[in-house]
C-alpha cells in the first residue's frame, strides 16, 4: 500500500470523474493507483495566471524525453516548471502523447448518449475550487496509461495500465499552483488495466513535508551552447 508521508488532506478521485486541489510551493501531491488499473489524466496551472499552464510539449523539450522519469519537472507553455516527479513506485509507464478524452471523442466512437469524460472532468474539478479556466487543454499527462512506441520509430500502441494496487507517484509544486485530476471514464478502447476496463476510483493526497526530494533540473541544452 501507499507510504506515509505527513499530509493535510486526503481525497477520493471518484471512478470517472475529476478533482483539483490547490498547492502552494513546495508541497506536492501524491496519486494513489487504488486497484493498479486506473488511468488519471493530471493538469497543472499557475495559481496567479491560469493563463499559464503545464505543458506537454515544452515538457518534452526541457527533459528530452517523451515520457517523465524521477527527477524530471513539467514545464509551463511560459517554459517555467511547475511540477516535478520526485516519486514513483509503479513501473514507471506513463504517458505524455495522447489527447485526454472528451465528448467528441465518444462521438466518434460511437457513443449516442452522453459519456462522462476527462475533459470536462477539468472543468468540474477547477470549478468545485471556485477556478474558470480561459481555454480547454486536451494536452494531459496521463499518469499509468501504457502507450508504447513501437519499432518503426513512429507508431503508437494503447496497451492496458500496468500497474499494482497502491503503487503511486508523487508531484512536487515548483509555484504556487492547481493540479486538476481525471479517473479515466474510458471504457471502450482498452487502457484500464485487468482486462475488464472499468474505471475506477483513485486517491490523493496533498503532502506537506517527508515525502522524497530531488534538486530541479534546468533546461536542457545542447553541448557546446
Amino acid at each position: 500500500m501507499s507510504a506515509e508521508f505527513e499530509h493535510r488532506d486526503i481525497q477520493l478521485i471518484a471512478a470517472r470523474h475529476g478533482k483539483a486541489v490547490r498547492l502552494a510551493k513546495g508541497e506536492a501531491v501524491q496519486v494513489v493507483n487504488l486497484y493498479g488499473t486506473q488511468v488519471v489524466d493530471c493538469w497543472a496551472y499557475n495559481a496567479e495566471d491560469v493563463s499559464e499552464y503545464m505543458c506537454m510539449e515544452a515538457t518534452r523539450v526541457w527533459n528530452q524525453r517523451l515520457n517523465p522519469q524521477v527527477g524530471d519537472s513539467f514545464i509551463t507553455s511560459q517554459r517555467h516548471p511547475i511540477l516535478t516527479l520526485v516519486a514513483d513506485t509503479s513501473p514507471g509507464v506513463h504517458d505524455t502523447f495522447m489527447a485526454a478524452c472528451d465528448a467528441r471523442r465518444y462521438e466518434l466512437l460511437g457513443c449516442t448518449k452522453p459519456h462522462r469524460n476527462c475533459h470536462d472532468n477539468l472543468f468540474e474539478g477547477m470549478a468545485e475550487l471556485g477556478v474558470k479556466l480561459p481555454h480547454g487543454n486536451l494536452a494531459s499527462f496521463n499518469i499509468f496509461m501504457n502507450i508504447q512506441v513501437q519499432p518503426d520509430g513512429r507508431t503508437l500502441k494503447t496497451l492496458p495500465v500496468v500497474t499494482r494496487p497502491g503503487d503511486y507517484i508523487i508531484l512536487r509544486a515548483e509555484m504556487d499552483c492547481y493540479v486538476a485530476f481525471s479517473a479515466c471514464p474510458q471504457d471502450i478502447v482498452s487502457i484500464q488495466g485487468q482486462g475488464d476496463n472499468t474505471p475506477r476510483d483513485a486517491e490523493l493526497r496533498i503532502l506537506t513535508s517527508g515525502f522524497p526530494q530531488v534538486d530541479l533540473q534546468g533546461a536542457w541544452v545542447p553541448e557546446g551552447v
